[in-house]
């Protein structure tokens, strides 16, 4: 008997769902359509600027695009465009391409990795602005991402293709330049200046939107001419923000999260889910869902042990940070000028050691009383494990379906939640 913890019950929660099934025909008709078909001759080459996220599909969407630039007579090859992610190195930022089955094997494309890069110019405020040298060299480039709501940039362009231009293809000098200036200027004040001098200096000749459904898969894929980019984005961002994964309830005492990563979110977990953007340990004022506290009991291994985003966390698991490769981490925190991100929780060898000491901090009186939520990561929250403290709302609300009945929580002989409980 767990007399101490709640009882849990399994909900899925009902989001939009509509999906791109076809993703090559998608991207082939998107790039047939742009202006970029129109603009490109044979031979020249084409930059394909591909970043670190986990985006649903993303090699499947690359493979495509690399096609298209074929059938059109290009000659295509792949940049990474991540900032410092990979550690800061060249070998690094491959590996992570390769984590997404993005190889030149099975794109059938060279991969020209470097953190070399050239200095484009300098804004009126002196943040320098800098873009990847090999994509400098190409003739074309089209820069591919998924447009999100950012886990700690709020505006009109958040995660997503400018983000990339500026941040991804400046790599790490130019991560770190417009980190350190953001402490002083807005993003958006920084996007105003520095889009338009790479869009006149820089081969930017197409970009390829990605949004996801709250189901992590690919709802749409446009293609944005570099004269609409600044205008269109914040229209695509809208439609992401109303499609993104949300918790269903707007409060907890505990949030278990099974497993943090980069190919998550880039803080690791998403703050927009968890309610955690203005501040990593309490939400703001006018932010939803209130957490009281965050578990989180592993990383995943896409991320490489870039941990990034643990020190959103009150408790982890003692393995964990274990996982945790502190070089990588560090570099990724200080570059975003988001130190605190790497800071390691307190933390316990077994999961019935945490959940015992989160109950107790709770001011709950009794385990049914606990208001506990449990996912396996902020994308996937699809399905999830909601103690009975929420039994009565859930079955009330037309958007959610309790499809498993409450249980005990089941505990390994090791004192590890059983993995098959979610």
């Amino acid at each position: 008997m767990n007399e101490t913890l709640p009882r849990f019950f399994r909900v899925r929660q009902h989001f939009k769902s509509d999906q791109i099934n076809d993703v090559d025909s998608a991207v082939a008709e998107q790039i047939r359509a742009s202006e970029f078909s129109r603009r490109i001759e044979p031979g020249q080459s084409v930059a394909i600027a591909v970043g670190s996220r986990g985006i649903a599909r993303i090699g499947e969407i690359v493979a495509a695009a690399v096609g298209s630039v074929r059938a059109l007579g290009g000659v295509p090859w792949i940049v990474p465009a991540m900032g410092s992610h990979g550690g800061a190195t060249a070998s690094g930022q491959t590996a992570v391409l390769a984590e997404y089955g993005i190889t030149p094997e099975r794109m059938g494309c060279e991969i020209r990795s470097s953190m070399e890069v050239r200095e484009v110019g300098k804004t009126s405020q002196g943040v320098r602005v800098y873009f990847d040298a090999n994509a400098s060299t190409a003739d074309h480039v089209i820069v591919i991402n998924r447009i999100k709501p950012h886990t700690r940039i709020c505006g009109p362009h958040e995660s997503g293709l400018v983000k990339m231009m500026l941040i991804g293809l400046g790599k790490h000098r130019g991560a770190a330049e417009y980190h350190q200036a953001m402490t002083r200027i807005a993003f958006e004040e920084l996007v105003d200046e520095v889009v338009p001098m790479i869009l006149s200096q820089c081969p930017i000749s197409l970009g390829l939107a990605i949004i996801e459904n709250a189901y992590d898969q690919v709802a749409m894929i446009e293609s944005v001419d570099p004269s609409n980019l600044l205008s269109r984005e914040p229209e695509l961002l809208d439609l992401a923000r109303q499609w993104m994964p949300r918790l269903p309830f707007n409060d907890a005492d505990l949030l278990i999260i099974d497993k943090i990563g980069k190919n998550i979110s880039g803080s690791g977990m998403d703050t927009n889910v968890v309610g955690r953007k203005f501040n990593d340990k309490i939400a703001g004022v006018d932010e939803v869902p209130k957490i009281f506290q965050i578990y989180v009991r592993g990383l995943t291994d896409q991320s490489a042990g870039n941990a990034a985003g643990i020190g959103i966390a009150e408790y982890c698991r003692s393995d964990l940070v274990r996982q945790m490769d502190v070089e990588k981490t560090r570099v990724n925190c200080l570059t975003a000028l988001h130190i605190t991100a790497a800071a390691i929780p307190i933390h316990w060898e077994t999961d019935r050691e945490v959940l015992a000491i989160a109950a107790g901090q709770s001011g709950r009186t009794t385990a049914d009383q606990l208001r506990w939520m449990w996912i396996h990561s902020t994308l996937c929250v699809g399905e999830l494990m909601c103690s009975e403290a929420y039994w009565q709302s859930a079955s009330q609300r037309d958007d959610l379906s309790i499809i498993a009945p409450s249980s005990e929580l089941r505990f390994e002989s090791t004192g590890q939640l059983s993995e098959s409980f979610l």
